[in-house]
């Protein structure tokens, strides 16, 4: 009888003995899913999408990431690509928002959503069948104009490919190659970068040059037309004969240019397009996000999130890989994450 009721007890107390905890779980649980990847809009609500098995997700903030909307299915998608930094992308336009999401067999489609209007499929994004294969792929916009780069393999090698669209997502341009290495392919399985501001457009690589896995970027004047040459990043080098699936994050400051982030040799690294590349941390996966001014940077070290603030302190939030950062209203950050098929997020004072 007595053990009977300590089972009782034990279970009651599992229950409820712990619900403050249980609240804050509930509160920074967002989805069952992987890959997850922000937008915030100009009235600064933020827009999350991610994917679990074929199903692409959306959930939104209206309260700087405080609380999240119960998520909604975006699509269907056979075969959809949602893991291994493979997963949809989602940007904010003034025609509403704008999801990519990639299948396995290489095809990139578009999704939009206006107003209150419900989720619609939209344009497909490459123009020759199946040309994305590896599924690595970003996306960014600017007032109503987006772009979307990848990993194409139109002509048998890695090469960067984009498409612009000039009404919210809703039709796309024709692929336009960005880059070709000299040396056969970029590297195979490394995420793309992209981000917009006026007519700019940024992208970032890790290519693949005499042996080295370095990171480039190439930029364009005219909103994505035409892209000059590739600029290396940093003054050093990776040899390396394996692909490190890590393509680093790149962001727009207050000044209009674009900074980087990315690993080499399991070193983080920050780095001006020009200047000399700075150490900021040891890891893996690491993106960025600029905060009234300052910089904020993630990354996964040993299994654990560590976001670093423009005040030099590091936090650790537990395990997770993947992260994202998106700055909010009251110069907080939002940091959302992957562990073990659960989308997390948690706000973070600066």
């Amino acid at each position: 009888m007595k053990s009977v009721l300590f089972s009782i007890a034990l279970v009651i107390f599992t229950m409820y003995g712990c619900k403050e905890n249980a609240a804050e779980d509930v509160n920074a649980f967002i989805g069952y899913g992987q890959m997850p990847n922000i937008a915030k809009d100009k009235k600064g609500n933020l827009h999350i999408v991610y994917g679990s098995g074929d199903s692409i997700w959306y959930a939104a903030s209206t309260d700087d990431g405080e609380h999240f909307s119960p998520p909604d299915l975006v699509a269907t998608l056979a075969e959809l690509a949602a893991s291994h930094t493979r997963g949809p992308q989602i940007a904010a336009t003034t025609d509403g928002l704008l999801i990519t999401a990639c299948s396995n067999k290489g095809d990139i489609f578009s999704y939009i959503k206006s107003g209150e209007g419900d989720w619609k499929q939209s344009a497909r994004v490459n123009d020759v069948d199946t040309a994305a294969k590896e599924n690595l792929m970003s996306l960014a916009s600017f007032e109503n104009r987006a772009f979307s780069v990848w990993l194409d393999l139109r002509d048998g090698n890695n090469k960067i490919f984009g498409a612009s669209s000039t009404d919210g997502g809703k039709t796309w341009s024709r692929n336009i190659l960005l880059y070709a290495s000299p040396d056969t392919t970029v590297c195979e399985c490394c995420k793309p970068s992209v981000v917009m501001n006026e007519n700019k457009v940024y992208v970032m690589f890790r290519n693949w040059l005499k042996g080295n896995r370095d990171l480039y970027m190439i930029t364009s004047e005219d909103s994505g037309a035409v892209f000059g040459e590739a600029q290396k990043l940093g003054n050093g080098s990776w040899a390396l004969k394996g692909c490190p699936m890590d393509g680093g994050a790149l962001v727009i400051n207050d000044e209009g240019n674009a900074e980087t982030v990315w690993t080499r040799k399991g070193i983080i690294y920050s780095c001006k397009p020009g200047k000399e590349e700075a150490e900021i941390g040891m890891g893996k996966s690491c993106t960025m996000e600029t905060v009234n001014g300052n910089n904020v940077y993630a990354w996964v070290e040993n299994g654990d999130i560590i976001v670093l603030t423009h005040h030099g302190m590091k936090k650790n939030l537990g395990k997770g890989h993947l992260p994202v950062l998106k700055s909010l209203h009251n110069d907080n950050v939002l940091c959302v994450w992957e562990n073990d098929k659960k989308i997390h997020k948690l706000v973070l004072e600066l």
